[in-house]
Parts: C-alpha cells; sequence; structure tokens
C-alpha cells in the first residue's frame, strides 16, 4: 500500500469528490474493497436440483455457482482450463456435467476435469490439477455469495448483531418472485451505496416513504453493516397505493408483532443490500463497472402465501418503491454532476449521519489516498 504525503484530517468530512470519477482509484479500490468482498449470487432455492447454475459478471470475472449431485453448492470461475473459453453462457441453467462449447472439455458438477478429447495429444496431462478453478462461498440464511479475494469475516459475522431481527423473516424459505433485473446507472458506485444509507434525504426526496414513516426512519452503524428502518403508520396516506397497501397488508403471523408493520433496510460493506418487508424481501447489489457507471442487480423474494390481499400488498410494495427508486435515480445523477466540479471540496458529515461517516472511514482505511481533497498525481498507486 502507498503512503500518501500530507493526508488531511477528514473524520467528519465526506469523501472527496475525485474518488468518484477517478479511473486510477476505480482501479485500486477494486482490488482492495471490491475483490474481497462477499457478492451475493442467487438463493438456495434457485439452484435447487442437482446440475442447477447461475452465475455473476463482475470485475471482468464470471463466476458460476452450481449444485453438485451430493447436494453442496460450489462455486467456479466460469472459464475452461484449457483455452479460456467461457463455459455456460447466460444467467442460469442445469446440466448433468459441464462441457466447454470450444474444445469439448468436460467438467464434472463438483469442478473435476472428467473428460479430455484426443486426450492422447497431451503427454503427462493431470485431469486432478486441472479441475474448475474454485471461488470462495458462503451460505447465509439461504443466500448464496461469492468474494473473488479471500479474507475478512464471513456473512453471518457480518450480520451477527442484527441477525435476531432478520431471522424471524424465515429466509431459508424464501422462493423467487420474477427474475434479476440489472438497471445501468451512469454514476459511481458509492454514490449508490451513499444514498442508500443515507438517512436525512428521506423527509426531504422521498415523500411516500415519509407518508408511511411519518418522522421515524432510523439508521444505525455496525461495524460491517448498516441498519436502517421505518414502522408504517396507522394514519392513512394521502396517496392511494401507500393508503391501499397499509389497509391491505395481512398480518404475517410467523413474524413478533413490531415486525409485522416495519420495512428494514440491510447495507452489507460495501455494495450489497436487503431491503426486508413484511410482505417480501428485495435483494440489490452495485456492482462497479467504471469510475462513472453502476449496475444495480436486483431481484425479490417471498414466502409462499396465496392469500389475495398478499398478493395485492406485494403489487402495491413494488408501486410504491417503483416511484423511491425513480427519486433515488434522479438524486444519485445530481450528486455524480456535481462531484465532476473542481470547485467543490468534501462537505462537513453531521453527527447523525453514521452511516456515511462509517463508510467514509472504513474506504480512507484501505486507501489513505482518500484523506485528499485533491488526486495525487498520476501513477500514485504503484508508489
Amino acid at each position: 500500500m502507498s503512503s500518501a504525503p500530507h493526508l488531511v484530517e477528514a473524520a467528519e468530512l465526506s469523501l472527496p469528490g475525485w474518488v468518484y470519477r477517478d479511473p486510477e482509484f476505480f482501479a485500486v479500490e477494486m482490488e482492495r474493497v471490491i475483490r474481497p468482498a462477499w457478492q451475493i449470487v442467487c438463493h438456495d432455492s434457485d439452484i435447487a436440483e442437482p446440475g442447477s447454475w447461475t452465475t455473476i459478471d463482475y470485475l471482468g470475472e464470471s463466476v458460476i455457482v452450481i449444485r453438485g449431485d451430493d447436494g453442496a453448492a460450489r462455486a467456479f470461475a466460469n472459464v475452461c482450463r484449457h483455452r479460456a473459453s467461457r463455459l455456460v453462457s447466460g444467467t442460469s441453467g442445469c446440466a448433468r456435467r459441464l462441457t466447454c462449447p470450444y474444445h469439448a472439455w468436460t467438467y464434472g458438477l463438483d469442478g473435476r476435469l472428467i473428460g479430455v478429447p484426443h486426450k492422447q495429444d497431451y503427454p503427462g496431462l493431470d485431469p486432478a490439477a486441472l479441475g474448475l478453478v474454485p471461488i470462495e462461498l458462503d451460505r447465509w440464511r439461504g443466500f448464496l455469495f461469492v468474494r473473488l479475494a479471500n479474507g475478512g469475516p464471513s456473512v453471518a459475522d457480518m450480520m451477527a448483531p442484527y441477525d435476531h431481527e432478520v431471522e424471524p423473516h424465515r429466509f431459508e424459505d424464501l422462493r423467487a418472485l420474477g427474475r434479476v433485473t440489472l438497471r445501468p446507472r451512469e454514476v459511481n458506485w458509492k454514490n449508490v451505496s451513499d444514498n442508500y444509507s443515507d438517512g436525512l434525504h428521506i423527509p426531504v426526496a422521498h415523500p411516500g416513504l415519509t407518508r408511511l414513516f411519518g418522522r421515524g426512519y432510523r439508521i444505525d452503524a455496525a461495524a460491517h453493516v448498516d441498519r436502517m428502518s421505518g414502522d408504517l403508520l396507522d394514519r392513512p396516506s394521502s396517496n392511494l397505493s401507500e393508503r391501499a397497501y397499509q389497509a391491505m397488508l395481512p398480518v404475517a403471523e410467523h413474524l413478533p408483532e413490531a415486525l409485522r408493520r416495519r420495512w428494514l433496510y440491510f447495507k452489507l460493506w460495501p455494495n450489497v443490500a436487503f431491503d426486508i418487508y413484511p410482505d417480501q424481501v428485495d435483494f440489490m447489489q452495485f456492482l462497479p463497472v467504471s469510475p462513472t457507471e453502476t449496475l444495480i442487480r436486483e431481484i425479490s423474494y417471498a414466502l409462499p402465501d396465496g392469500r389475495r390481499e398478499m398478493r395485492a400488498a406485494r403489487y402495491l410494495n413494488w408501486r410504491i418503491n417503483r416511484r423511491v427508486n425513480q427519486e433515488d435515480t434522479a438524486l444519485i445523477l445530481r450528486v455524480q454532476q456535481g462531484m465532476a466540479s473542481r470547485s467543490w471540496t468534501p462537505g462537513p458529515l453531521g453527527e447523525s449521519e453514521v452511516c456515511l461517516r462509517s463508510f467514509a472511514r472504513k474506504l480512507r482505511r484501505l486507501i489513505p489516498e482518500a484523506n485528499l481533497h485533491q488526486p495525487p498525481g498520476p501513477g500514485w498507486s504503484r508508489g
């Protein structure tokens, strides 16, 4: 790690604008922040049968998560060991074995190399040394995560401070509602992450959430997770969809009383989030593409529930949050545009902005140059 000269004490300041647009900083944070971070891939139920697989692509890597004949889920680089062809295309499928479409090298569901055409052409070839490259995988409450670089706590350890609040939602029993969607945004990934954990903009920019929660939106920051929440008011909203949701949301008997009208939000450092409602659970992640491009990957899950009012509540939830997403998109675009100005220097973070303080502190710890108000000279990351 390079040492940055003339670092500015920045504990109470937001991150500088240049780290939201600088290509060299982006490359460094991909190595130090994103590669070692857990990325959510799917739920156990999405690959329930042997041979079922799904993929996630980020940082130039493609990772396949596949269910073995023994019932175990494993993760591998989606790369043939012969000539580097991608083994599978698309986001999901099912196969009894993985056969490369280039030269037909074949792998078992456990990653072993089990078939090599013209094997005699490769004297001394050791199949045991040429299995698929494993990627670290973690399972937490039915969800499967991968990370490209090892090290750091498990997902369970990260979520430990709030696990008691998640447990009643029965994550292990969730099933997908629809498919994964990808939403490109012309902003830096940190801009999306900052906005997700920002509490002060709720009463300013989200009138719908304010009608639902009043002034009761709460935020908290633990070592590895931000927590946000709001309890639905008994007072009917003036908005039709919100008022209908308040009225139609049925009692979720599996939840304790305190959680039956609570919307919960958790962001795992640095870029994975869970929106937990009484009626459904959404995950999303903010996948960096370039210094000014991010791909938001998301999908909804729910417990099986055939009640008509539950179906209506889920539809209304979608309508409400579609509007919230539109509002957030406009906000983060405005901020990204402002970050391009050389006139801007880091602004103060209020004492209540605990999540943004926590995020900035962790990033500065990993990349000390983030303390600088202006970028160092070119090549600083190689110093």
